[in-house]
C-alpha cells in the first residue's frame, strides 16, 4: 500500500514537471500574442482605397510588396513619403507594389497630402483601424516589407531613409 502511494505520488510529481516546463518553455520561445514577425504571412486585409476600390492583400500575391502603415500627423510618415514615392517609380517595370495604409484619417485630408506629394502608389484607408490593430502596430510609421511567397521579409518600425528603403527593396526584389 505504502508503496503504491509512493508510486502515485512520483507520478503526479512527473506529470507537474513535465508540464511546467512546456508552460515555460511556451512562454520563453512562442509567440502568443498572434502577431505578424519576420517570416510569418501578414493578417489579410480587405480595405478601400482612395481610389473607390477594395484592395485585398491577396491581390497583391506573387509581387513583392511595401506596406506602409502611415498618417498625416506623423512628422516621419510625412518625410519618408517622397522617398516610398521614388522607390515606386524607380520598379515601375518590375513585379512591385506599395501600399499605403493611412490611419483613419479623413479622405479630404488623405486627398490632400497625396496630391501635395504626388503620390502614385495605392493609398487605402484603415478607418476604424482594425488593421492596424492586426499588424500590432505601437508606433508610426511602420513598414513592412512582404515577399512574393507571402511571407514577411522585414519590419521597420519608424521613419526609413531613402537608404533603408533602398537597401529593403533590393533584398525584396531578390528574393
Amino acid at each position: 500500500m505504502k508503496s503504491n502511494r509512493r508510486a502515485i505520488q512520483i507520478t503526479i510529481f512527473l506529470a507537474v514537471l513535465l508540464l511546467g516546463g512546456y508552460a515555460i518553455g511556451n512562454a520563453l520561445f512562442a509567440s502568443s500574442d498572434g502577431l505578424p514577425r519576420k517570416g510569418d504571412k501578414p493578417p489579410s486585409f480587405a480595405l478601400l482605397g482612395i481610389d473607390g476600390k477594395t484592395h485585398r492583400l491577396s491581390d497583391y500575391k506573387g509581387k513583392a510588396l511595401v506596406v506602409n502603415f502611415w498618417g498625416t500627423f506623423c512628422p516621419g510618415c510625412v518625410t519618408e513619403t517622397p522617398d516610398l514615392q521614388k522607390q515606386y517609380e524607380q520598379q515601375g517595370d518590375k513585379p512591385f507594389e506599395i501600399i499605403g495604409i493611412n490611419l483613419g484619417e479623413d479622405k479630404l485630408t488623405v486627398n490632400n497630402f497625396i496630391k501635395q506629394y504626388g503620390v502614385s502608389y495605392t493609398i487605402v484607408q484603415d478607418e476604424n483601424r482594425k488593421v492596424e490593430r492586426q499588424y500590432g502596430l505601437k508606433s508610426y510609421p511602420t513598414t513592412f516589407f512582404i515577399k512574393p511567397n507571402g511571407t514577411i521579409m522585414d519590419i521597420f518600425v519608424g521613419p526609413m531613409t531613402e537608404k533603408d528603403i533602398d537597401e529593403r527593396v533590393t533584398k525584396l526584389l531578390q528574393s
